[in-house]
């Protein structure tokens, strides 16, 4: 007798082999048997129709947080994702001590742009080092299992305190202890270290994050530390057009540890052909046996635009930041009378940051959102394309667009990834050996984008709705986030659907498969807010033999816990 069997699903196993109709039987939090399963189950579930696929394993979040206080550690949740990984950008809360957290919240407001009011009332700091963090950390049960990666912006405050300022260079002996400190973490459990080297990451207060341009013998340092543990992914956070120069040190860094280095990849439009000289260099990364990857999104990376966002054409003008910072219901009733859509669209923003100001007034880089198919929208139906080329009326056709909806419209910006006008260039990125899925920054950015539901999109728009260019087969996309992005993080005991390995588990409505329209929740501690996306079309996830999730609701089961370190197949 199984404990659970699902029968007659059309099953894609993860291993990007070919999909076939068969069952799998289920006993505690393993899989029991893939093919035909002639035995009974105390449940059973008819999947006839139906796609079933492993959990996805989400490598690229930041829930470091809102995992002290959501166990269904949403959007992720909503999605299919059965694991995730977080810590990564060099941002993050362990270890610290009391008179440190600030800092560190204010790093991650910035950088992630998570609210710091929700971050301050919503952790529950019952840690310092990060073992302590670990250890607070799995008392805790989720919807999903979580991994961890020690961040440098917290290794380095930890160890040089006031010096940890980026432009301040490590001694020998601080770098050393950022080792220790790294290897302690590893040996404790962390599954990674990451790090940050990109000017677009700041604190809320405007500085660099620390570490950003520290000396590469510093990198080199930690990567020893990672070497002592014998474990652990190096993530970090590149400047896009810099990606060619820094891939000596992240050779050094691979040969050194003997495992993965994967940097953030996306295609810039100060270089917008320069992603395939990256490719022939992760070729011959990988020619010479030396594990240098890239990690691409599923889609631009964009902002989303709204009267509730962080971000809109009209931010920096007068009459708009009058009455930005009211209730939103008042807000959104001010911004429809004509007299305050007059005075706005009468005048010129005084905010002169100049990637607010690139994103504010690039009306041939703006989108009226509605859905899914919205993240690979054609140049002619551009707020430029649709005005003619006329400032003054793409700023009406903006301002009217925000306002439909009820006052929650939206306009997609798409900030990197875009630069071809479609996403032809990601396509064949996805179909080289060396990329890896990611970047859906789950958690984070809670203001300008919701790509927690890259998982539901990836199926939904690459392997049935995309119309403007080629097709990625299901396989494949399966592949990309389950047994990929496991072993990646020497998760081998989930990814695939075997016997002996994680009854980690989708059954997928492959047809109704959809994301909602992003939505403005304001649901984060002291009711903070952040967009929303939902997903549908999931019938059934399974974490660890329990079902999470049961047509698009949660069923209250929290299977999730933490995750120590690699984890080795049954």
């Amino acid at each position: 007798m199984y404990d659970l069997v699902i029968r007659n699903g059309t099953i894609v196993d993860g291993t990007g082999g070919p999909r076939f109709v068969g069952d799998v039987a289920i006993v505690g939090d393993r899989i029991a048997a893939v093919g035909t399963v002639d035995g009974p189950g105390t449940r059973e579930i008819d999947a006839t129709g139906l796609l079933v696929t492993p959990g996805f394993v989400d490598m690229h979040t930041h829930y470091d947080a809102q995992v002290t206080w959501d166990p269904y550690i949403t959007p992720s949740g909503w999605h299919g994702v059965t694991t995730v990984v977080m810590g990564n950008c060099g941002v993050g809360f362990a270890p610290v001590r009391a008179d440190r957290r600030d800092f560190l919240v204010r790093l991650m407001e910035g950088v992630e742009d998570i609210p710091g009011a929700a971050l301050t009332d919503g952790i529950q700091w019952d840690w310092e080092t990060f073992p302590e963090y670990l250890d607070a950390l799995e008392t805790r049960q989720w919807v999903a299992d979580v991994g961890t990666q020690v961040p440098h912006s917290a290794v380095r405050a930890w160890v040089m305190d006031e010096r940890c300022a980026d432009g301040i260079e490590a001694t020998p002996d601080e770098i050393a202890a950022m080792a220790e400190v790294t290897e302690e973490a590893l040996r404790a459990g962390a599954l990674g270290f990451s790090t940050s080297r990109t000017p677009l990451h700041k604190s809320v207060d405007g500085d660099l994050v620390p570490g950003t341009s520290a000396d590469v013998a510093e990198v080199i340092g930690i990567a020893e530390g990672m070497a002592a543990a014998g474990h652990g992914v190096f993530e970090c956070a590149l400047h896009h057009p810099e990606v060619p120069e820094s891939f000596d040190w992240m050779r050094t860094v691979a040969e050194m540890t003997g495992k993965p280095v994967v940097f953030n990849f996306n295609i810039s439009d100060i270089v917008p052909e320069s992603w395939r000289d990256v490719l022939s260099m992760l070729d011959e990364a990988a020619a010479d046996g030396v594990e240098v990857y890239g990690q691409i999104a599923g889609r631009p990376v964009g902002v989303l635009m709204s009267w509730e966002g962080t971000l809109n054409p009209f931010v920096g003008r007068p009459s708009f930041e009058a009455v930005r910072h009211l209730p939103p219901a008042e807000k959104l009733a001010e911004l429809q009378r004509p007299e305050v859509r007059a005075a706005i669209l009468a005048e010129r923003s005084t905010d002169d940051r100049p990637i607010v100001r690139f994103i504010s007034e690039t009306w041939s880089r703006m989108w009226r959102f509605a859905g899914e198919a919205d993240y690979e929208p054609p140049a002619d139906e551009s707020l430029e394309g649709l005005s003619g080329g006329d400032p003054q009326r793409a700023a009406e056709l903006a301002y009217d667009h925000l306002n439909s909806d009820d006052g929650h419209g939206i306009i997609y910006f798409p900030f990197l990834n875009y630069a071809a006008g479609s996403l032809e260039p990601l396509r064949e990125m996805h179909e080289h050996p060396r990329t890896r899925m990611g970047l859906s920054d789950g958690g984070a950015h809670c203001g300008t984008i919701v790509d927690g539901s890259m998982p539901t999109y990836m199926l939904a728009y690459w392997t049935r709705d995309r119309e403007r260019g080629p097709k990625l087969s299901l396989e494949h996309v399966v592949h990309r986030q389950t047994q990929q992005t496991a072993e990646f993080y020497g998760l081998h005991d989930r990814g695939v659907l075997r016997a002996g390995m994680r009854a980690d588990v989708n059954v997928i409505d492959l047809d109704g498969l959809s994301v909602d329209p992003p939505r403005m929740q304001y649901d984060l501690p002291t009711g903070a807010p952040r967009y929303v996306q939902k997903g549908r079309g999931y019938r059934w996830t399974i974490c660890a033999g329990q079902v999470t999730v049961e047509n698009d609701a949660f069923t209250g089961a929290l299977p999730g816990t933490l995750l120590r370190g690699p984890q080795e197949a049954v």
